[in-house]
């Protein structure tokens, strides 16, 4: 595959060479003509981590993939791939956890994310197809009702499966038809009916464009309220073993809310400086970077009183091993393997909760 690397504000391109049959790795400079990495083992590249538009870490190094090396990976890789879009509505943005543990199980993954509240114009734009049908009014004033999370799915086939994940249009039908589909399972009626699905290839890059337009602007806005909140972070080692719908549904079930949720690619320099805190303090700190900046990662902002003591507290001792001696039921007991992958983030000082929920929600997504 071909790839950038981004070295201090330098783009270098590569060639990745990936052998499924030892996973093994090889790299090769494009502009130098020579070998940059020799074929090694690396345990953390799998298969399914090659497709367009992934970022991976190779050694610590960061590389965006950007086309496949020959027709032969192409068509071995990339074939099915389908991007889709899934906007879940605010009737079932409560279960969102739910949502996103079906979407995995589905061999699906999420590459974006973006909790949101659409005004009635914007949700009036995005349905413009329906404006003529005499439902048109009440689903745009519904959508518009209250925050709604749009994903961008990826996989096999992605379209036809969130579809059928969702199932009939009517949630009554569904009941009937498809019990085991998430329409059946939530919702209320052909309006009030959990989501939405792109339903062809032109649609899907049509209204992912309206929610994570490529260009230019930065679609519909997030909805952090930057008061009385603290951040959480789940980590991409937590993303890639598909444990976002549980932690998302632990969280949720222990009574926190959670007003703004959005998926971010984090570079190296923010990761550092994010963790600027706890450089030279804890030993972890490089390694601390490197997990943050490895793949993409889930930020929520968790509003209420009192948030960052007692959601600090829900998270648990930072080494899982420790939390599942001492504190069984929290986060990190429950999803973390490590000191470093220990699931999630939590803002450990009080005053600390809006400048972090500020960084990620106003800084990189300004």
């Amino acid at each position: 595959m071909s790839i950038w690397r981004k070295s201090t504000s330098l783009l270098r391109r590569y060639q990745l060479f990936y052998y499924p049959k030892d996973g093994s790795v090889e790299m090769f400079d494009v502009k130098n003509q020579r070998i940059f990495l020799r074929r090694t083992k690396y345990e953390d590249l799998h298969q399914e981590d090659l497709f367009i538009g992934n970022r991976v870490n190779v050694f610590s190094r960061q590389l965006n993939l950007i086309e496949y090396g020959d027709q032969y990976t192409a068509n071995k890789l990339g074939s099915k791939k389908e991007r889709t879009l899934a906007v879940v509505k605010p009737d079932v943005v409560t279960k969102i956890g739910d949502v996103l543990e079906l979407i995995y199980s589905s061999n699906l993954i999420v590459t974006k994310a973006k909790m949101t509240k659409l005004t009635w114009s914007q949700a009036a734009d995005f349905y413009m197809e329906h404006q003529t049908k005499p439902f048109f009014n009440n689903l745009v004033q519904f959508v518009s009702s209250g925050p709604v999370v749009a994903m961008e799915l990826m996989g096999d086939e992605a379209i036809s499966i969130w579809r059928r994940l969702l199932g009939p249009a009517d949630s009554a039908v569904a009941r009937r038809e498809a019990p085991q589909s998430v329409r059946a399972q939530f919702g209320t009626d052909g309006i009030k009916n959990v989501g939405h699905g792109s339903d062809s290839l032109a649609a899907a890059a049509r209204e992912l464009e309206f929610f994570f337009p490529s260009k230019i602007g930065h679609g519909p806005s997030n909805t952090a309220i930057f008061t009385d909140c603290t951040c959480c972070i789940i980590k991409p080692h937590a993303i890639s073993e598909g444990l976002t719908g549980k932690i998302v549904n632990s969280i949720s079930s222990a009574g926190f809310e959670i007003s703004a949720l959005q998926m971010f690619n984090v570079d190296r320099a923010n990761a550092e400086e994010f963790y600027e805190v706890y450089k030279g303090v804890v030993t972890e700190y490089p390694s601390m970077v490197t997990e943050l900046c490895s793949g993409p990662c889930m930020v929520l902002e968790i509003h209420g009183t009192d948030t960052p003591k007692s959601f600090r507290e829900f998270c648990g001792p930072a080494d899982p091993e420790i939390a599942r001696h001492l504190r069984p039921t929290t986060l990190r007991a429950l999803y973390g393997k490590d000191k470093v992958k220990n699931a999630v983030h939590c803002t450990d000082l009080a005053e600390d909760g809006v400048l972090e929920v500020q960084y990620f929600f106003k800084i990189l997504d300004g």
